[in-house]
């Protein structure tokens, strides 16, 4: 494969930003295998999300011939006080992400954090170095990356956060880091601060956040939609705007992977889906970012007397359509749920008897 269709697969849609993609090409032409992670919080059961918009993207790095890995932030789970805190239970639902992404991303590589901490003998040093560069505002304002802001109430650990997730980074060696869009205001400060110690800078991509299947509200601490914005002290941050993603706090908003067909058929059926209206419409998300990413084809089923089935082969036909009122809502629905089920079905049979319960 050559290098420019690396660089189509890197960039593909989930990817939403490449922070830089001009350093793509120079990456693979001096590096065969390059390191690559995603580090994810336990927190309970995957969703369409989580695993499945994620385990595109990690595909595509697979497919490009990056050595692709899922670092399991067993301790960030600990200390966000995800799953009570409960290290037990931790290790249990880190052995089925771990099996999940294994079962959904085939070649990927799993890391847990507690590992990597034993094994890291220069990982402490390193953190109080980074942690040296940086003010304390200046980790305050990063804690949105845990899904907290410097109004909530924390504990001393809590401001640890930002540096070991920055630090990790140095500790594995990477030559491309990958999240979400919610996680950009960390590699922002990787950028930032790893050139001042002589440490190497990884590439940064950030993939899609699917949004909830509820109206959208405003959630700045969940926010996906950013823009970016000078700061004060002459770094990057991010701007929230109203948009808050699928979350396994809420399974009522998100399509489970174990979700059975009547559960996704009735979670989609009460999903916001405003008649005309695409814009933060959760249902035409999934249809651009998960069906369109496994099929060329959408076909709404309808009885003949309402003109019979119709046929998409893109995103953008389907979108046009629906705001132009030639597809009803329910007619979307139920078509969406058909192709949800296709895709989750195979994992659901494979993970049947590893289904955590959200805590």
């Amino acid at each position: 494969m050559d290098v420019e269709e690396k660089i189509r697969l890197i960039e593909r849609p989930p990817t939403e930003e490449i922070i830089a993609s001009n350093e793509l090409a120079t990456l693979f032409q001096t590096k065969t295998t390059p390191r690559h992670y995603i580090g994810l919080e336990i927190s309970g059961r995957l969703h369409l999300g989580s695993l499945i918009v994620t385990g595109f993207k990690i595909n595509d790095f697979l497919k490009a011939g990056v050595q692709a890995n899922v670092f399991l932030a067993d301790w960030h789970t600990y200390i966000n006080n995800k799953l009570n805190s409960d290290w037990e239970l931790i290790s249990k639902i880190s052995d089925y992400y771990e099996k999940a992404f294994k079962f959904f991303c085939p070649g990927v590589n799993i890391i847990h954090g507690t590992k990597l901490y034993e094994e890291t003998d220069d990982y402490w040093k390193n953190f109080v170095l980074f942690s040296k560069q940086i003010t304390l505002a200046r980790t305050l304002r990063s804690l949105t990356i845990m899904g907290r802001t410097e109004k909530d109430s924390l504990d001393f650990s809590q401001l640890l956060y930002p540096s070991m997730q920055s630090v990790d980074i140095k500790a594995l060696d990477l030559d491309i880091v990958h999240a979400g869009t919610d996680q950009r205001k960390i590699h922002m400060l990787v950028r930032e601060v790893f050139p001042k110690l002589g440490w190497k800078v990884p590439i940064s991509v950030h993939h899609h956040l699917l949004p909830g299947l509820s109206e959208p509200v405003s959630n700045s601490a969940t926010a996906t939609a950013t823009t970016t914005t000078e700061s004060d002290d002459g770094t990057f941050d991010d701007d929230p705007k109203i948009f808050s993603k699928m979350s396994k706090s809420n399974p009522s908003s998100s399509i489970l992977i174990h979700d059975t067909p009547d559960e996704i058929s009735k979670k989609i059926r009460k999903a916001y889906c405003p008649t005309k209206i695409s814009a933060n419409n959760p249902v035409l998300e999934i249809i651009n970012y998960v069906i369109f990413h496994q099929f060329n084809e959408f076909v709404l089923e309808r009885p003949q007397k309402y003109g019979g089935n119709m046929s998409y082969f893109s995103y953008n036909e389907v979108k046009n359509d629906y705001e132009q009122d030639k597809i009803h809502p329910m007619d979307l629905k139920a078509a969406t749920s058909r192709y949800l089920d296709k895709i989750i079905s195979p994992i659901r049979s494979y993970l049947q008897n590893d289904n955590p319960v959200t805590i």
